[in-house]
């Protein structure tokens, strides 16, 4: 089992790669525009507003600890945040969302038919990067990605709602929206390095124990985060319904009274009782739980890169396990 590693900064893990960032950010801008002044206007708004960029990173981080030396690596970075971003520009719309990091959303801004629609267009150009990248499989792991997430997405929205929801049924949620596009994003680095199966393999393990650690924090910080640390509204997964890890531990483990409690808030979609929500959470456990889930998930993911030869892309690697459980945003 690889040593747990010390949380770092994300400005010190993505140190390695700094140029290759640089590289990607011109990527992404040149390939948004379009002749479409919403497009761009939509695009430029989105891009604008940061965020961490953990999937382009790993591409990037992988590719340089296989020795990569070329720049696909910057194209499939761009690729699978295109495919982030068209996937949030959607999610805000379903989820009637009103603020995502720290800003007003894209449809809460300008619609969510102009939302939907640039969505589509940051999708599709994707895809035809990921065609100039002239790489099958490449495609294949793309394609695949981009299909389990559609599924994903599916799956949530009948969990939307229904109290009855099981530890196994949101995790293959977790599985398929957000660990999905980790575990592709690590994968295309080692493919495109020229790694061998075994490698490739334990780069998909690493990408897919990551984001599972990740979206389990998102899920913790919904209770106890901070609205300006998170970016979002402290809350929204309750207000719209949805039945993440702590709740679900909380049905298990608590009272027939808060039982019956998350079970009316979680059919409702309602915030109203948030404070005693939160209060039976906390007495409960269910936060702990979920970040010792977290913490299992982000342990696997460092086990996954045990074989890989030291480096600072490497350590950058292992300190995002760590970082992906010791943040508040």
């Amino acid at each position: 089992m690889s040593a747990a590693p010390q949380p770092a900064s994300q400005t010190s893990m993505i140190q390695p790669i700094a140029a290759d960032m640089n590289a990607v950010n011109t990527v992404i801008r040149q390939q948004l525009h379009s002749d479409v002044p919403l497009v761009n206007q939509i695009a430029e708004y989105i891009i604008s507003a940061g965020g961490k960029r953990i999937r382009p990173v790993l591409v990037l981080l992988v590719a340089n600890a296989y020795g990569y030396r070329g720049t696909d690596h910057h194209t499939l970075a761009a690729v699978v945040e295109f495919i982030h971003t068209a996937t949030l520009l959607h999610d805000d719309v379903v989820d009637e969302s009103s603020m995502r990091r720290g800003r007003k959303t894209a449809n809460a801004l300008f619609g969510n038919a102009a939302s939907v629609l640039v969505g589509d267009f940051v999708y599709s150009r994707a895809f035809q990067m990921m065609v100039g990248v002239r790489n099958m499989r490449v495609m294949e792991i793309l394609a695949d990605a981009t299909n389990v997430i559609a599924e994903g997405e599916v799956l949530q929205l009948l969990n939307m709602h229904d109290p009855d929801v099981t530890e196994e049924r949101y995790l293959q949620v977790i599985r398929s929206k957000t660990a999905k596009l980790f575990e592709a994003a690590a994968q295309l680095g080692a493919l495109i390095a020229s790694a061998g199966e075994a490698e490739i393999e334990a780069a998909a393990e690493y990408g897919r124990s990551l984001g599972t650690a990740f979206q389990l924090i998102d899920d913790v910080l919904d209770y106890s985060g901070n609205a300006g640390d998170i970016g979002k509204n402290v809350g929204d997964d309750l207000r719209e319904g949805k039945p993440t890890l702590p709740l679900i531990y909380l049905m298990q483990k608590g009272t027939d009274e808060q039982r019956a409690l998350v079970r009316n808030c979680i059919e409702q979609g309602s915030t109203d009782h948030f404070d005693e929500i939160l209060a039976a959470i906390t007495r409960s456990g269910a936060l702990d739980y979920t970040k010792r889930e977290a913490e299992k998930a982000a342990q696997r993911a460092a086990d996954a890169m045990s074989l890989l030869a030291p480096s600072t892309f490497k350590d950058s690697l292992l300190q995002l396990c760590a970082f992906a459980v010791d943040r508040n945003h």
